[in-house]
């Protein structure tokens, strides 16, 4: 039994050198703005919650779910970032979190990377803000509701740039590759929106001001980032019963033939969320997703007080 959750991004080989540099200024410029953005409004209580954010999206994308005909399919947490967080912080929380899922656990390429990070975290975030600002100020039963559906549309969005890239690249062919991804990332976008519901309904019965209006409220007392990290920890702990079927890129690039494409990471530290010395067991699985987690929340800590500084010093 694979007590490890299956990879979950474009590796290195799917794409072509030329759409993975374009890929990779279209992610800097935006993250740059991202940076920008953040650093004018970002409140010093705000910053407990972008690592809360980073690490439960991290806990929960280790959770692989199946959904039809032995794939699996995995949340991405663009939509539930940006909802919280606004756009901007949400899309450097998203960036984080690929980035060390690739740096960390060599899950994605690293030329890749700029496609991943645009594809799951950038697109997804812009499209989750864009469709639930339009409802910010409806009752809580739609502001769900539409909630659900930009989970949705932005997984099945980005399975639709995926296969327009792997087309670009000559991987395959767009009318082979494009009614494949998004047939299965239909499927897989249900459990995206059901996953971004239940945290938004949660979010909702606790901390409702958080939702209400477009800049997020001030985050505070100790004790909701003690749950935050506990909750995170906790779905972590559920990591060995992910579903150890391959995603549906996985997939697809097996029955399309295109799997052997993929290259192997240049170095390894701790590879497809299975730390060495402990091998493929159940407990390996757990302390990876540990880790991660508080990597990405010390990191998400640094980050958003250095953008605090930057802001006080301006």
């Amino acid at each position: 039994m694979l007590y490890a959750p299956a990879p979950l991004h474009i590796p290195d080989g799917f794409l072509n050198l030329v759409i993975s540099l374009l890929f990779w200024v279209m992610t800097v410029i935006m993250v740059g703005l991202a940076i920008s953005k953040t650093s004018q409004s970002l409140g010093g209580k705000q910053v407990p919650l972008m690592g809360i954010m980073a690490a439960f999206i991290f806990a929960a994308q280790m959770l692989n779910f199946p959904v039809a005909g032995g794939t699996s399919g995995h949340f991405l947490g663009g939509a539930l970032a940006a909802i919280v967080l606004g756009p901007w912080a949400g899309i450097l929380v998203m960036t984080s979190v690929i980035a060390v899922q690739g740096l960390l656990f060599q899950d994605g390429g690293l030329l890749a990377m700029g496609a991943n990070i645009f594809n799951m975290g950038i697109l997804t975030a812009v499209i989750g803000f864009g469709l639930y600002r339009t409802v910010i100020k409806a009752n809580k039963g739609v502001r769900l509701a539409v909630a659900g559906i930009a989970a949705w549309l932005s997984t099945v969005t980005a399975a639709l740039l995926t296969s327009l890239q792997l087309w670009l690249s000559g991987t395959s062919r767009l009318e082979i590759v494009l009614p494949a991804m998004i047939g299965v990332h239909v499927l897989i976008g249900l459990g995206e929106a059901v996953i971004t519901v239940v945290a938004l309904a949660f979010i909702e019965q606790a901390r409702p001001d958080l939702l209400k209006t477009e800049k997020v409220a001030a985050y505070g007392g100790r004790g909701w980032i003690v749950a935050g990290i506990v909750v995170s920890l906790i779905v972590v702990l559920f990591s060995p019963l992910a579903s150890s079927d391959p995603d549906g890129l996985e997939r697809i690039a097996e029955d399309m033939g295109f799997l052997s494409l993929g290259l192997d990471a240049p170095y390894q530290v701790i590879p497809d969320y299975t730390v060495p010395f402990l091998g493929e067991t159940a407990l390996s699985t757990i302390v990876a997703g540990i880790v991660g987690a508080l990597v990405l929340l010390g990191l998400m800590v640094l980050v958003g007080s250095m953008l605090r500084k930057r802001q006080t010093a301006k």
